[in-house]
């Protein structure tokens, strides 16, 4: 390769590790590669951390993403109608790398591009490019072997996904291997459908802590402020995707191109769920 190399390992645990060094959680918000145009997404990317991200996932456009709902399944069609690829979001990564080197970034997608790239040239590329952890939503434990150890060579963490339906006897083997941080599924169903109630979240989340010391995410219906906020009490950390695309989505014009304000309404959405996730823990 002759492209710059921005590997630098342990961006995810060193993050998690400062933010509970500063009695916080973090915001994890989700922005889909090439969404409505490779600019505007690179814009958005770069203008993440300022409005309050900590870590910062990014999804894979993909023509059949089974696990996500109507709203990232639209920005999935935006993105590859705009020519986004698996390539296009690791350059994309690598063009925020020179800015920025301590943001952690994950990728969100699918195993099917990943074999069409090549899994070890994959792998390499992404630790290459400064990808910090991989989320392959259909890629089971039973096999990702094929994954897992050019991943666990180049120092990607393969982040796996918890669900409400993950009972405790499988537990265990979906944990296996896992590093960087646990993705709870906050609900059973696709991405932005509906949210979990805080019960629901107050008694999960505990009986997963048994199972892991690693931080736990929580995500799937996270799309208020107040929700953020209450992911980060009981775990730590809130992803939020679909509120956030809905807002990028109804900024469009008619031909769904960006508008002047677009990156603006995005970013402020962003700065009230960091301001509510940072505000989350401190004493009344």
């Amino acid at each position: 390769m002759t492209q710059e190399c921005f590997d630098r390992k342990g961006r995810i645990a060193a993050r998690f590790a400062q933010l509970r060094a500063e009695g916080r959680g973090a915001l994890m918000p989700f922005l889909e590669a090439y969404d409505p145009d490779p600019a505007t997404s690179m814009a958005l990317l770069r203008g993440l951390p300022g409005a309050g991200a900590d870590l910062i996932e990014v999804g894979v456009p993909f023509s059949d993403p089974m696990a996500d709902g109507p709203t990232v399944q639209l920005a999935g069609q935006r993105a590859l109608k705009a020519g986004g690829s698996l390539a296009g979001a690791l350059a994309m990564v690598r063009d925020f790398r020179r800015e920025d080197d301590d943001t952690p970034i994950v990728l969100m997608g699918y195993f099917n591009p990943i074999l069409s790239y090549g899994v070890e040239s994959f792998c390499t590329e992404a630790a290459c490019s400064g990808v910090d952890g991989l989320i392959i939503v259909d890629l089971p434990p039973e096999e990702a072997d094929e994954v897992a150890r050019p991943a666990r060579e180049q120092g990607l963490d393969l982040i796996r996904l918890v669900a409400p339906t993950t009972d405790e006897k499988r537990l265990p083997q979906v944990l296996e291997g896992t590093s960087g941080f646990i993705y709870y599924i906050a609900i059973a169903g696709v991405t932005g459908t509906r949210s979990a109630t805080q019960e629901a979240l107050a008694t999960a989340i505990p009986k997963l802590r048994a199972h892991t010391d690693l931080p736990i995410a929580i995500g799937f219906g996270v799309r208020t402020p107040q929700q953020a906020a209450e992911a980060v009490r009981i775990a730590d950390g809130a992803v939020v995707a679909s509120a956030l695309i809905d807002t990028l989505a109804k900024s469009l014009d008619e031909k769904g191109r960006a508008r002047p304000d677009t990156l603006r309404r995005v970013l402020d959405q962003v700065r009230e769920l960091s301001e509510a996730v940072r505000g989350a823990r401190v004493p009344a």
